[in-house]
């Protein structure tokens, strides 16, 4: 294969279309003079000839740089005129180019000095002729080959043209035809055919644009000063076009695309931006302009042009860019800012790559034996030359490439090696592990040829400010790697399933392509030869001058490349070269390379970013120590004696009628800078306290009120959902956490070590009602040294706080403990690596060790505004366990309904591209412009020190100058800038307009404490000297020293608080709202302390750019977080170009003119005199030449007049983002300068589209002057802002309260932060997330806009990994990937949101459930029905432990119902009772759901349901390791009982684990009884009672765990359960036997269940004694049983001893159970009970009764053997125990309940026996039954329900007895009788109860009348003779009840009923039921 097919493929990969190779040879050969030449001249022809090869008219091939990283092109220009691409770039010796011009279309005109229109072009003819020249357009002079003495006339837009200097030219074209009127010309071929230029050669715009045209004095039209295309420099070099040039010039870089300065980030991530428009090249990135982007007003006021990236011609450009895009643009160049073209960051050499991954490496600047360390040396050395940084005034910095590095000798104090390159090339031929599985692959890394190449071009882009960053870098190897194997890449991705995908992000899927790129071969791909590097990388370097030189041909080893750099520098023959790039192509030998960076810039930089944070600003304060920054003071001085601060100041004159001003500090800035100290602020006199004038206490403003609010809705909803996530940890089957054993919790809050942020949380707390929950205390607020015990600072006294709480968490198992670790990014150095002294790793060892690991109840909660530090590979969160922040809208809706907006990050970038207003967040070019030249001048500085000297040089001047009290005729305007101007006149007017003297503050963020201390001596000396002591406060914000400020601001704030406190001191900047204040926040980073809502202004000019990760941009962004008011929008929003011309009363006072900052205030005023739109208005720099800010002829009136930058506010909003407005205020009346009067007429003499009436802007209603509230602006734990409308519109800070403060960076952030990557998200999301983090790979794919926190979250658990020094490093299990902690959250959300709220509040709602966990609603009814004449005899003693049976038995039997449940049944008629009062009907229904209620803690003995488990109750619950879980047999046993008719069998399901309480037959195993102990058994650890409860319905809620009420007695427990709940009880309870009720008993009710219990317990008692006489035991075995309710939770014993009367107090079920197995006489019971527990039980009972006869419901011990022949009605739903006793009693039996005990019964709403849904049969159709249409006559059509009849009788007699018994109602007197059974008939009749059993007992009805009978389903028993015996009324009604209408007429017949009673026909009725469903009958009559 020839070199030139090598390099079409080559090129041809590079511009996607393939090339003819012979056409291609031909052209290179025949220029190249075979290879031989190789001087300059070569280079220019070979340039050239390629160029000419690759211009086709068919196919149009692209430069390298922007085939490789340019997008799919959509071009805005002429479809005809696609392949016409590139023009020359500028005149050149070679031959011409032979060019065909396209023929013209038919019928055109070709005449030369006409179009093809026709119409005449020539300047002769057009002089006098008026033309249309478009806004932005320039009249031009085309020469025309075939008209030498005429010129051609055209208008073509400015842009396109250079300047006077040759530069500044934007690269294309765009033209109109001043003949046809034809606009729109994209490209200079296509209008040199459409002006007949009929050329020979390639179409310039640079030989033909040749003269500018202007008019005379006489109106003519002439030729004027020729057009200058060349930069006269001294040596006249034509830059020509290159492969890589498509970068815009520095006029139309768009500030969101350009980069930055001095920034340093290894290994972060950087995306190409991409639109679907234009695309331009800038600095190696893909640029995305647009109108909001491409051609911005700068924000920042330009001071001079800086000079341009690449200075020269312009060259080709990319057809699609059209000019229209930017419809904003200035008119005039020379007010553009200066060039975006600083770079985005610096190769740090904080990290280097080593297989995949990067490990932090010492950098190299110190002595030739580290370079011998860490660089294997070859046999060469290069000696540095002495004085090279002194002579050069740079310290050089290598970059290792390919190959060893010589070794470095000599002066290597001068030079900075960094190996990050040589990580980079690693990296990027580090294949991803996939493509690895598959054996050998085509799929090859770059070779390194590619890679040196590629790194040329991208060094070639970057501007002459900029510094190369490496992640730039590696995507672009990432996208030409993946460009150039594109099929192979989409093969290996095919057999990759959808699950992997979707957990994973898919790292090998490409970045769109641009066009449709050919498949590449491996082989084509890598025939880039080593021989072809070297002239290859020349031309690559050719366009960019001299700023990248490459050393290639002549150089044989890198030892010589560098000795000839070396010389070069000293010889200053790089002054205008930023980097050299060293290529070693040895024949027979690897190649090898190296880049030696040698600009200043870029240099410095480098050099800072090698520091780490710590070690920067040790690097600072020695600096400061040394006195090395004495001499930039001097320098300074030096400039004059404006810029002598001391001599200004001692030149102010004494004015007679003011005070004296005070003594002034002697010390000067020499000795201050030298030997810093903390100098403490001057204590006021004790007359300062009571400073407050008559005038002031008159005249007040009363917006200010301190008050704390409730937590916000959305911070109600962040807590709910940490609550939520605890709950998930609790109830996952891993059983890590077990809330139901906690009763409480405690919690430990950790902070940084910071002062402020320690009593700002404590402060919280104290507000936020935690505290009180925790303690139960009433009072108000805690004290505040109650507060600080639950908060600590992460300091060395830290420790012993966290192993107290370890060691308390031991002790107290039952106590959650919650560690609360809050601004978890701050410290995730790792304890091994870090020093004891340095305060870092203190998490790592405290949070991280094993004794809080593996306390179970120890729960850990991060906390966090930059949670990806903390997302990693080997993060110990697992990702179900993180918690973000929701958004509180949601399509512009307030999804809480808070009305307030989160003006965060985001919202201050969308400030930026608002358009023609200056944004919130700017830089400052005047600052920036200073800070640059003395870093020039001072190389060995800091340029903290630098950029902090000037910075407060600038404050100092500024405050002098808004003082007045220097005279105009100083320049101070020269030592300052106009933000720093605007800051101190609204610092120092808001203060003096508002009566209360409130004002705003100024956040002065200054990382070094030296400098800081620095800094607020020379501002508090100058303030003092200026006698503004008393105008605001300048505070030292140093992290760990509290807050202090001078008792006179003290005083002023308490008065605005109205505190009385003599003591009380503000603690946070919280407390400092509306104080005026310049806050100096010194310290590495900010440790989480917010900032009150007066806060105007955040400087963050001197913050480091040097360290580029995310968390560390975003922290210091996060300053300026703010939530606002969002109610207080407009009615209509400003259209986005409108402006506003408007005044304020906050003007200059010094000069009579005063802020402008209406915008930012909220004020929207209009002058009557000046009518205009509202909106924003133009910066000064904006409307006076850019030149006019920094020159020095400007007045210093002038220079004060400047409008104010933030009365540009952008208030056109995105709908997400709108700032509200505040009403307006007062004209100005001050006076203003002529100059202002000239810029404003300026702004307005710019009509705009959008006029809006005045009414728009003023409140949407008027509201009553309110108290303003102190609202910080993280509102932590609160949030709100000052009303809109204000009572005193003077009062700046009431205004502006809720507007969002501006913020000041550094250029080179500035233009980081603005760049959108290609998804649409700022650049530095793309960046390292934490210094401690690497990325895990270089082919990873891109973060998305479209990414939930969640996806973010997964991205960098995927793509990043801890370095060594990270905690998380250590967080490595053998075989796993997620070895996540299971008691570990996450709770993120943006800075200053509230999340300090939301986690108390967190805190305050987990404490509450574990109390509700640990409460119960009981039952808590007082006993009804209670007669007024109490029976006074005491028949036991009140201690006596048992009954004894005579004593019982002459007890007198309570028929009367005292159960308050019972309150809505028929009462029972016994004897000498009177009723109290009427009693109200109420359903049944009503009453279960309104019962009395109280709430009761869990005793250590209740009952729990499924959702308790802890670690005792595992083995009870089934997890037995002994047994297999859910390990049961179903065994089938038969039952026959006389009543059902037919043998029943039920089923048993027995676990394993329980099957040795029953016995089974030897062969086959059958069941065949459940055994039962001896009644003379007597074991302390058993309970011999089985227990019964039935249940439905209730599978989760049924209280059936007794493990703990037994307190782990051992015990029998069977659960009846219906046959269609079987499965689901089984599910839930596997260690539980359980009884399976027949299918017959699906629809029964509860009688059913106790009646089966009951006769199956009889018939087990009976095989239970056959099995023991059998054995030869004896046969006295236990015949009891207990039936209990599912709802019984605890038990309770009455301790008679208490001085106060009977008391309760909790025991266990086992206590109780066994006292009453214990009773001497127990066996003559038939039934025994316990009282149901009520508050007011004990209360006021004169004597004490301890057993009582009368009714027991819900936990019976019944004796099955004496009651066997009383049984439970099968067919009862309801009353079925008072029917029980009933009968029980009139047998014979003894009915016993013992008042010592009492049982707690818990609400249960859900199942039970007494839900059952009355239906009809038709389910589809949904009606309404009501208790008439329970019954219907027979045989009568009738709409029958589904619903057993028993039930649907029950409830008809319940609801209707008042028709059917009607001489019953409200009559005691007169009572029903019931004959054997007892049916509830509703609460206003009585029932007398009788039983027809011979020896039965029965009361006394001797006289009594009764109003009715009652027979239901009469046995043989009832006679005719038995019920003669009674008495009836007359008209009394007769009931008879019986299966089936046969038994009922038998029943009749049968007791001859038709003697005494007269029946009807339409009396006998039926229940609602089918046949099917054998209904009831019952017939009733009338007594005669």
């Amino acid at each position: 294969m020839c070199k030139c097919n090598q390099q079409h493929v080559f090129w041809s990969m590079f511009n996607k279309k393939e090339l003819p190779c012979r056409s291609f040879c031909r052209t290179l050969m025949g220029n190249s003079y075979a290879g031989q030449l190789r001087s300059a001249r070569f280079e220019e022809v070979l340039h050239n000839s390629i160029e000419a090869s690759l211009r086709s008219n068919t196919l149009v091939p692209r430069p390298v740089f922007s085939q490789l990283y340019l997008e799919t092109e959509q071009s805005f220009g002429r479809a005809e005129n696609e392949d016409e691409d590139d023009e020359d770039g500028s005149e050149s010796n070679s031959p011409p180019i032979p060019y065909q011009m396209k023929p013209p279309p038919e019928g055109c005109c070709t005449t030369d000095g006409f179009c093809q229109a026709g119409k005449d072009l020539r300047l002769s003819s057009l002089a006098s002729d008026a033309l249309d020249v478009p806004a932005g357009f320039m009249l031009v002079g085309v020469k025309s080959p075939s008209l030498p003495d005429n010129l051609l006339v055209c208008a073509v837009d400015h842009r396109f043209l250079p300047d006077e200097r040759g530069r500044n030219a934007l690269l294309g074209f765009s033209g109109n035809c001043m003949g046809c009127g034809e606009k729109g010309f994209r490209y200079f071929t296509e209008f040199s055919n459409h002006i007949n230029l009929k050329l020979s050669t390639q179409p310039k715009k640079q030989k033909h644009l040749r003269y500018h045209l202007y008019r005379n004095k006489q109106g003519m039209l002439v030729k004027g000063a020729p057009i200058c295309w060349r930069v006269n420099d001294g040596r006249i070099r034509p830059i020509r076009p290159t492969l890589s040039e498509s970068s815009l010039s520095s006029h139309e870089q768009p500030p969101s695309a350009a980069l930055t300065s001095r920034t340093a980030v290894a290994g972060s991530h950087v995306e190409q931006p991409t639109t679907d428009g234009a695309h331009t090249l800038i600095n190696g990135n893909h640029g995305a302009p647009s109108s909001a982007q491409l051609h911005v007003n700068q924000p920042g006021r330009s001071s001079a042009a800086a000079p341009h990236a690449n200075a020269g011609p312009p060259k080709k450009r990319h057809k699609g860019w059209s000019p229209d895009l930017s419809a904003n643009s200035l008119q005039d160049s020379s007010v553009k800012s200066p060039p975006a073209s600083l770079s985005l960051s610096t190769l740090s050499v904080s990290s280097v790559v080593t297989n995949g991954n990067r490990s932090e490496i010492p950098s190299l600047q110190s002595s030739s034996q580290a370079s011998a360390a860490i660089f294997s040396p070859p046999q060469l050395s290069v000696i540095v030359p002495d004085q090279l940084l002194h002579t050069c005034r740079l310290q050089p910095v290598i970059f290792k490439g390919h190959g060893p590095l010589p070794q470095l000798t000599g002066n290597v104090r001068d030079i900075l090696v960094s190996s990050l390159l040589h990580s980079c090339y690693l990296s990027s031929q580090t294949l991803p592990r996939v493509y690895q599985h598959y054996g050998p692959s085509p799929i090859q890394p770059l070779s390194t040829e590619m890679q040196i190449l590629l790194t040329i071009y991208y060094l070639v882009q970057l501007g002459p400010e900029q510094v190369p960053l490496v992640e730039d870098l590696e995507q672009i190897f990432m996208r030409s790697w993946r460009e150039s194997h594109l099929s192979e890449i989409r093969q290996f991705q095919q057999p990759q399933t959808p699950a992997v995908q979707g957990r994973h992000y898919n790292l090998e899927t490409p970045v769109p392509l641009p066009g449709h790129l050919q498949h590449i071969s491996l082989q084509s791909h890598q025939t880039l030869t080593s021989s072809q590097l070297p002239w290859l990388a020349q031309l690559a370097a050719s366009s960019s001058g001299e700023g990248v030189v490459v050393l290639g041909e002549d150089v044989r080893s890198l030892a010589q490349g560098l000795h000839q750099t070396f010389s070069r520098l000293m010889e200053g023959k790089l002054q205008n070269t930023n980097y050299v790039v060293i290529i070693v192509t040895t024949p027979g030998h690897e190649t090898q390379s190296c880049v030696v960076v040698t600009g200043k810039h870029q240099c410095r930089a480098l050099s800072e970013s090698m520091f780490s944070p710590s070690e920067g600003l040790k690097e600072i304060n020695l600096q400061l120590s040394s006195g090395v920054a004495e001499e930039l003071i001097h320098f300074c001085k030096s400039l004059g004696s404006d810029g002598d601060i001391d001599n200004l100041l001692e030149s102010i004159p004494t004015n007679s009628n003011e005070a004296l001003p005070l003594s002034r500090n002697q010390e000067c800035p020499e000795e201050a800078m030298s030997s810093p100290r903390k100098e403490p602020c001057p204590k006021d006199s004790q007359s300062s306290k009571d400073e407050v004038s008559s005038k002031e206490s008159k005249d007040t403003c009363s917006e200010y009120s301190a008050e704390w609010r409730e937590v916000r809705p959305i911070q109600l909803a962040v807590a709910r959902k940490l609550l939520s996530h605890v709950c998930a940890i609790a109830d996952s089957s891993t059983q890590n956490l077990d809330l139901g054993s906690f009763d409480r919790i405690s919690f430990l809050i950790l902070v940084p070590p910071s002062e402020v942020t320690f009593q700002q949380t404590v402060f919280h707390l104290r507000n936020s009602g935690v505290l009180q929950d925790l303690v139960s205390s009433d009072q108000e607020c805690m004290s505040k040294l109650e507060a600080e015990e639950y908060v600590v600072k992460m300091d060395k006294q830290a420790q012993a706080r966290i192993d107290h709480l370890t060691q308390e968490a031991h002790r107290n198992p039952y106590t959650l403990y919650i560690l609360v670790h809050d601004h978890a990014h701050w410290d995730i150095s790792s304890s091994s690596c870090s020093s004891p002294d340095g305060g870092l790793g203190l998490v790592d060892l405290l949070l991280n060790s094993q004794q809080v690991k593996d306390a179970a109840n120890i729960l850990i909660l991060h906390v966090t505004s930059f949670p990806f530090a903390l997302q990693t590979q080997c993060t110990r969160v697992s990702p179900y366990n993180e918690i973000h922040w929701p958004p509180a809208f949601s399509n512009d809706v307030d999804l809480y309904h808070e009305r307030t907006r989160y003006f965060g990050v985001s919202e201050l970038l969308e400030t930026t591209r608002s358009g023609g207003c200056l944004p919130l967040m700017r830089y400052d070019s005047s600052f920036e412009s200073m800070s640059s030249a003395l870093e020039e001048r001072f190389p060995k500085l800091h340029s903290a020190v630098i950029r902090t000297m000037v910075l407060i040089q600038h404050y100092c001047m500024a405050l002098v100058a808004v003082s007045g009290r220097i005279s105009s005729s100083h320049n101070l305007h020269k030592h300052t800038s106009v933000e720093t101007m605007e800051i101190m006149q609204a610092l120092l007017t808001a203060a003096q307009q508002c009566p209360s003297h409130h004002g705003h503050m100024v956040l002065l963020r200054i990382p070094s404490l030296a400098l800081a201390e620095w800094a607020h001596r020379r501002l508090c000396r100058v303030r003092k000297q200026l006698d503004l002591e008393d105008c605001f406060e300048i505070i030292l914000g140093n992290p760990s020293q509290t807050l202090t400020i001078r008792q006179h601001f003290t005083n002023q704030i308490k008065t605005w608080l109205k505190d009385q406190d003599c003591d009380w001191v503000p603690h946070t900047y919280l407390e400092l709202e509306a104080l005026p204040c310049i806050l100096i926040l010194s310290g590495a980073e900010p440790l989480g302390e917010s900032l009150p809502r007066s806060l105007k202004y955040c400087d963050l000019r001197v913050i480091s750019c040097s360290y580029l990760h995310r968390t560390t941009l975003e922290q210091e962004l996060g300053l300026a977080a703010y939530l606002v008011k969002a109610e207080s929008r407009p009615l209509h929003k400003p259209g986005p170009g409108s402006d506003v011309i408007e005044s304020d009363p906050e003007k200059l006072s010094s000069t009579d003119n005063e802020e402008e900052e209406a915008q930012e205030n909220g004020d929207s005023v209009l002058q009557s005199t000046q009518p205009g739109p509202v909106g924003c208005q133009k910066s000064a720099a904006e409307c006076v030449p850019a030149q006019s800010t920094t020159s020095p002829n400007v007045q210093k009136g002038a220079f004060d007049a400047l409008p104010s930058p933030s009365k540009a506010q952008a208030q056109p909003q995105p709908s997400s983002q709108s700032f509200p407005h505040a009403p307006t205020a007062p004209p100005n009346q001050a006076q203003v300068q002529a100059y202002t009067s000239q810029m404003h007429s300026q702004s307005q003499s710019q009509p705009s589209p959008h006029a809006i009436d005045q009414t728009n802007i003023r409140p949407t209603s008027q509201q009553a002057p309110i108290s303003h509230q102190i609202h910080p602006k993280s509102t932590s734990s609160d949030s709100s802002s000052p009303r809109a409308s204000s009572p005193h519109q003077n009062c700046s800070w009431a205004r502006g309260v809720g507007r969002p403060p501006s913020v000041l960076l550094p250029r080179a952030l500035y233009d980081i932060i603005t760049v959108s990557d290609s998804s649409g998200l700022p650049r530095c999301t793309s960046f390292l997330p934490h210094i401690y983090v690497a990325w895990a790979s270089s082919f990873r794919p891109l973060l998305s806009k479209m990414m939930t926190c969640t996806e973010q979250s997964l991205y960098y658990r995927q793509w990043t990994v801890p370095q060594p020094n990270h905690m998380d490093s250590s967080n490595r299990t053998e075989g796993r990937s997620d070895n996540f902690h299971p008691r570990r959250l996450l709770l993120s959300g943006p800075p200053q949101v509230g999340k300090t709220g939301a986690y108390l509040h967190f805190l305050g709602i987990l404490s509450r459930m574990l109390i509700r966990l640990m409460e119960v609603d009981i039952y808590d009814e007082e006993d009804i029905n209670y007669s007024v004449q109490a029976e006074s005899v005491q028949f036991h003693p009140p201690n006596a432990p048992w009954p004894k049976t005579d004593v019982i038995k002459r007890m007198p039997f309570d028929y009367i119902i005292h159960d308050a449940k019972y309150d809505d049944i028929s009462s029972i008629y016994c004897p000498g009772f009177k009723p109290v009062g009427e009693r109200n009907p109420v359903r049944q229904e009503d009453v279960y759901l309104r019962r009395r209620t109280s709430r009761i803690k869990l005793s250590k003995y209740a009952a729990y349901n499924t959702y308790h488990h802890c670690e005792q109750c595992h083995q009870y619950l089934g997890f037995n390791p002994r047994y297999q879980i859910y390990e049961s047999t179903l065994h089938a046993f038969t039952f026959t009982h006389l009543l059902l008719g037919e043998d029943i069998q039920l089923y048993f399901i027995i676990p394993k684990s329980k099957e040795h309480y029953f016995s089974f037959s030897q062969q086959g195993g059958q069941l065949e009884s459940m055994r039962l102990p001896l009644a003379s058994e007597q074991n302390p650890d058993c309970i011999k009672t089985p227990i019964f409860t039935p249940t439905t319905g209730r599978h989760e809620h049924g209280l059936f765990n007794l493990y703990h009420a037994m307190d782990g007695a051992s015990h029998l427990h069977i659960l009846v359960v219906k046959e269609y709940e079987m499965a689901v009880y089984k599910k839930y309870w596997p260690n539980h036997i359980m009884l399976v009720l027949p299918t017959i008993f699906n629809g029964a009710g509860i009688g059913a269940a106790h009646f089966l219990i009951k006769e199956l317990s009889y018939h087990n008692l009976e095989l239970e004694r056959s099995r023991r006489l059998e054995g030869g035991s004896p046969a006295d075995v236990w015949p009891f049983i207990i039936l209990a309710d599912d709802s019984c939770v605890m038990w309770n014993a009455v301790d008679l001893d208490a001085r106060s009367g009977p008391v309760e107090h909790a025991v266990s079920l086992k206590q109780v159970l066994q006292h009453m197995e214990a009773c001497p006489e127990l066996a003559h019971y038939g039934l025994c009970g316990i009282r149901k527990w009520s508050s007011r039980g004990l209360k006021g009972s004169k004597r004490w009764e301890p057993f009582f006869r009368g009714h027991l419901y819900d936990f019976l011990l019944l004796n099955v053997d004496r009651s066997q022949n009383v049984q439970y009605d099968q067919n009862r739903f309801t009353c079925h125990d008072v029917d029980f006793t009933l009968r029980l009693h009139s047998a014979g039996l003894i009915v016993c309940r013992f008042n010592n005990f009492s049982v707690m019964k818990k609400q249960i709403t859900i199942g039970g026996y007494r839900t059952f849904i009355i239906k009809t049969k038709m389910t589809d159709v949904p009606t309404s039954v009501g208790p008439s249409q329970y019954i219907c006559a027979p045989d009568s059509k009738h709409l029958f329900l589904a619903t057993p009849a028993q039930l649907l009788l029950e409830k008809y007699l319940q609801h209707t007895s008042q028709k059917l018994f009607p001489l019953s109602i409200k009559n005691y007197a007169n009572p029903v009788l019931s004959v054997d059974c007892y049916l509830n008939l509703g609460p206003e009749v009585t029932v007398c109860f009788m039983s027809s059993r011979p020896h039965s007992v029965n009361i006394s009805t001797t006289g009594l009348l009764f109003s009715g009978l009652l027979l239901c389903f009469a046995d043989a028993f009832v006679t005719s003779a038995f019920l003669k015996k009674f008495t009836f009324l007359k008209g009394a009604t007769l009931c008879v009840i019986s299966a089936d209408r046969s038994s009922l007429r038998q029943t009749v017949g049968r007791l001859e009923l038709e003697e005494e009673w007269r029946f009807r026909l339409s009396d006998e009725f039926q229940t609602a039921n089918a046949k099917e469903d054998r209904p009831l009958f019952f017939l009733t009559g009338k007594h005669i």
